[in-house]
């Protein structure tokens, strides 16, 4: 009869010398299961070994341990009709209905397929088929029949014993294994237990020499850090008192342009003041010229009859001349009679007559006093006329530049300043060749006398005065400056070349003589230029490029009135 679990059908043996040797296999696996659990410390029951062991051999083992235990069925009988009926699943009655008979064991359940019983079917198997000799003896009841004769009694109480003798074997082997394995364990304990000391030792000491390394390399860091910071500290300290110093210059700035606003806003009302006083003055000129063309008007008549009058004393002159001409022939012929006649003439008073003055000083000696306008003798072959000054520090002094109303402009070529130019009545440059030619002969000096527009007067004397030729660009020469314009020089003592507006001879890049205006001995466009453009009173102030003596009222104040004179330094 076929043996059922879980709906697997179950092999069989086919003696129990099989079942002897299949439960010798078995222990094999059982002394393994026991050392295995004992190294790890863990005990072994009888389910560990069932589960772990004789579970997995279930079909070989339990299916016929189980049959025995519950007396169901004899294994010779099982194995009988199984091996009688040479099928897998054999049926024992044909057409007969079948009971399942089902056991549990722990965690597994056992089926047993079993016939009905006589009442339940209309007869046993036996009755069924009486002809059938090999199912004669193998009918089964619910209750098990008496054992046969040829499978005894004593053959379920030796597969017991057998049972019983392996699982005191097996008892023996496991206490032998945990006694022999006591030792070994315990060495194996102190084994491991040393080498992980040992290995904790030395992952120790890694970790203190990777601590150190990282302690050190931390060290730096910390050290770079510090020093960064330190630099960036500075750094920060030097930014923050730059910081102060831009802060202090931005309020000072702040406060020169508050100043300057409020200067600027001062200014304003000023020109503003100005522009109105301009106007009522352009308002009062414009009267004025009204009133001055009336009277130019009328002066211009005047002026028409005095020409005719001067047409009439020309005419006189003329006839003046004549006579004096006449009277000059008159006077030669006496004395040719004279002569002729043994009758000596004064020669002192015809030399007086016919001498000539090199200069004013001479004609000052020769008795003319008068500021005017004479002819001196620059040479055998020419005869120039000056502006004699015979009042000023003893007289006899030659006017070589005379300004005081601005009535001519200075700002002239280099042939002009060479030649002279103006009325030497009034404003006038006498010329650089005449002064040239004057101070070569004799040795002169310069007296400028300056005038500002509250009518303080002043004036610079230098002992020696001469300039050079024109090849030499009319150099200036001094020597000895004294006076009460100024306690230093405002002209070059050392010498400095004639510069004009189209000769530019200065020792600047800036062009002096265009800068400043006029013809002067500029070096650096330097502290004076009394040929400068002039101003009116009430414009003459500020102004760089006016008539300015530097060390009589500073660098800006155009004078008034200015004059240059020459004189020997004989004179007595």
């Amino acid at each position: 009869m076929p043996f059922v679990t879980d709906g697997d059908v179950l092999p069989l043996y086919s003696s129990d010398a099989a079942i002897e040797d299949r439960m010798y296999e078995m222990t094999v696996p059982l002394l393994v299961l026991l050392v295995a659990r004992h190294s790890s410390g863990a005990t072994t029951t009888e389910e560990d070994i069932v589960e772990d062991v004789l579970l997995p051999e279930r079909p070989a083992f339990f299916s016929v341990y189980s049959l025995v235990e519950e007396q169901r069925v004899t294994y010779p009988e099982f194995h009988s009709r199984y091996a009688e009926s040479g099928q897998t699943s054999p049926d024992l009655c044909n057409n007969q209905a079948l009971q399942q008979q089902r056991i549990q064991h722990g965690q597994c359940t056992y089926t047993f397929i079993l016939p009905e019983e006589e009442g339940a079917g209309g007869g046993s198997c036996k009755e069924a088929k009486a002809g059938s000799p090999q199912y004669n003896a193998n009918s089964l009841q619910r209750d098990a029949p008496p054992p046969e004769p040829e499978f005894p009694t004593q053959k379920i109480q030796q597969l017991e014993n057998i049972m019983e003798n392996y699982t005191q074997w097996l008892h023996k082997i496991e206490n032998y294994i945990k006694e022999s394995m006591k030792t070994e364990m315990a060495q194996l304990q102190q084994s491991a237990v040393h080498n992980h000391t040992a290995a904790m030792l030395e992952m120790g000491t890694n970790l203190l020499s990777q601590t150190a390394e990282q302690t050190r390399k931390l060290t730096d860091v910390e050290t770079q850090v510090l020093n960064q910071t330190s630099r960036l500290e500075i750094q920060m300290l030097e930014n923050s008192l730059s910081t102060n110093k831009l802060e202090k210059q931005l309020m000072v700035q702040t406060n020169e342009i508050s100043k300057l606003h409020d200067k600027n806003s001062l200014m304003e009302q000023k020109m503003l003041e100005m522009e109105m006083r301009h106007h009522e003055e352009l308002e009062t000129l414009k009267t004025e010229k009204g009133s001055l063309q009336t009277l130019v008007g009328r002066q211009s008549g005047v002026i028409r009859e005095l020409e005719t009058q001067l047409s009439r004393a020309t005419g006189n002159s003329t006839a003046l001349q004549r006579q004096q001409q006449e009277m000059m022939d008159t006077v030669h012929n006496l004395l040719n009679l004279c002569s002729k006649d043994g009758v000596v003439p004064n020669s002192t008073k015809v030399e007086e007559e016919e001498k000539k003055f090199r200069d004013c000083a001479d004609l000052f000696q020769a008795g003319f006093h008068k500021n005017a306008i004479y002819n001196i003798q620059l040479n055998s072959q020419e005869t120039k006329k000056v502006y004699c000054n015979m009042e000023t520090a003893g007289g006899g002094w030659t006017v070589i530049q005379r300004r005081n109303d601005g009535s001519v402009d200075f700002q002239r070529t280099w042939k002009e300043y060479k030649t002279g130019f103006g009325s030497l009545s009034a404003e006038h440059w006498l010329g650089n060749e005449y002064v040239y030619q004057l101070t070569s002969q004799r040795q002169y000096a310069l007296r400028v006398e300056l005038t500002d527009w509250d009518g303080h007067q002043a004036f610079s004397l230098y002992d020696r005065f001469q300039i050079g030729s024109e090849k030499q660009n009319y150099r200036l020469f001094l020597k000895s400056h004294s006076g009460t314009a100024g306690r230093q020089s405002s002209l070059v003592i050392h010498g400095a070349d004639f510069s004009t507006k189209d000769m530019d001879n200065d020792n600047c890049l800036c062009k002096c003589a265009l800068m400043l205006t006029g013809g002067w001995w500029f070096d650096a466009c330097g502290p004076s230029n009394l040929n400068g453009m002039y101003f009116t009173q009430g414009q003459h102030i500020g102004k760089l490029n006016g008539i300015k003596w530097h060390y009589f009222k500073g660098p800006s104040y155009s004078l008034r009135a200015t004059a240059m004179m020459i004189r020997p330094l004989d004179f007595s």
